[in-house]
């Protein structure tokens, strides 16, 4: 099986970025390393970067690992763009460590006379020869685009840049009486409540941890998702339900200033510890698939279209950008599969 892995930086922590195509086996595995953590933006999984686990992973330091006094330089700059058009800081170390990469592939050359073959040869010369996943590829090209188009003296035709052809990779879908025994497992009413939360509004793991008390509404039965990904607002409803257990959690809780907070009052509730309280739940269900966070939302949004939601509305609740990233939900759902007579019960 293909995987790859190099050092990164996450959140200013040091860590290994671990990259290969979607796989229940190696994600089972790489899950019982201590400190492991998937990432949205690095599309990754990253372990604790350390002696053990560059071992493990065959990592080695390379000799000419930096770029040119100039590709440092424009890495910089580039670093500064992203800041002020307010890009996520996690989406500034993503963006500069990938081009970082293909800068010192081409330490020796000015960066105004790179060109798009250029491009192509990095890609068959490093990516390819060293078996580094597609998403990293992708990864690489986007910060590619993106950095030539701050450059002003450049060979680079930016719409023509060499991307790889995307797997289309199906959403991972639980059934709603798996999501019910998840959902039900703990006893603990906030950790009951964070899960119901992400399943019954179809929230991405920052979008819940980001809630604060005023963003529920409960006399219009919504909650305000306030600079969501992409940095755009948009509104879930609530169920009558879940209305009722925040009100629950609200008086047993009474949190400060998130809706879900830590041990300490006022302090956000950590990723690590709601990644926690499903890898808890999941142990509790007796599920043994390698639920993620995400699953719950990918879940939320196929059972709707499986209920009659037309695709349209689906996609305003998810806060998808193109209605094609809400038809893959289209491909998962079995509402129309199932009714599907196999020949072989005509035998």
């Amino acid at each position: 099986m293909n995987w790859s892995a190099k050092l990164t930086k996450h959140k200013g922590n040091n860590r290994i970025a671990v990259y290969f195509e979607k796989n229940t086996d190696l994600i089972i595995r790489i899950k019982q390393i201590d400190g492991a953590r998937w990432s949205q933006s690095l599309l990754a999984w990253h372990i604790p970067d350390n002696d053990k686990n560059r071992e493990r992973f065959k990592i080695k330091l390379l000799s000419h690992s930096l770029p040119s006094p100039e590709g440092i330089t424009q890495i910089e700059k580039f670093k500064q763009w992203m800041r002020s058009k307010r890009y996520a800081e996690s989406s500034i170390a993503t963006y500069s460590e990938a081009l970082k990469s293909f800068l010192v592939f081409y330490r020796e050359k000015p960066i105004t006379e790179i060109t798009n073959e250029d491009v192509i040869i990095y890609n068959n010369e490093y990516i390819l020869k060293n078996k580094l996943s597609e998403s990293y590829q992708n990864q690489t090209v986007n910060a590619i685009k993106l950095f030539f188009q701050t450059i002003r003296e450049t060979k680079m035709m930016i719409d023509k840049i060499h991307r790889p052809k995307r797997a289309k990779v199906l959403p991972n879908v639980l059934s709603k009486e798996e999501v019910k025994s998840i959902l039900e497992a703990h006893s603990n009413l906030k950790h009951k409540t964070m899960l119901s939360m992400i399943y019954s509004c179809g929230l991405r793991r920052s979008e819940l941890l980001n809630l604060k008390f005023s963003d529920i509404d409960s006399k219009r039965n919504i909650v305000l998702l306030k600079n969501a990904k992409g940095k755009k607002d948009r509104i879930a409803p609530l169920s009558p339900k879940i209305l009722a257990m925040l009100r629950e959690y609200y008086i047993e809780y009474k949190p400060k200033i998130w809706l879900f907070e830590g041990q300490n009052a006022g302090e956000q509730y950590s990723e690590q510890s709601l990644q926690s309280v499903l890898k808890q739940a999941l142990k509790k269900a007796g599920n043994t698939k390698p639920v993620t966070l995400h699953w719950l939302r990918h879940s939320y949004a196929t059972h709707l279209l499986e209920s009659g939601t037309d695709l349209r509305y689906i996609q305003e609740l998810l806060g998808h950008s193109s209605s094609k990233t809400t038809e893959i939900y289209t491909h998962v759902s079995t509402k129309n599969i199932q009714q599907i007579k196999s020949p072989f019960d005509d035998l």
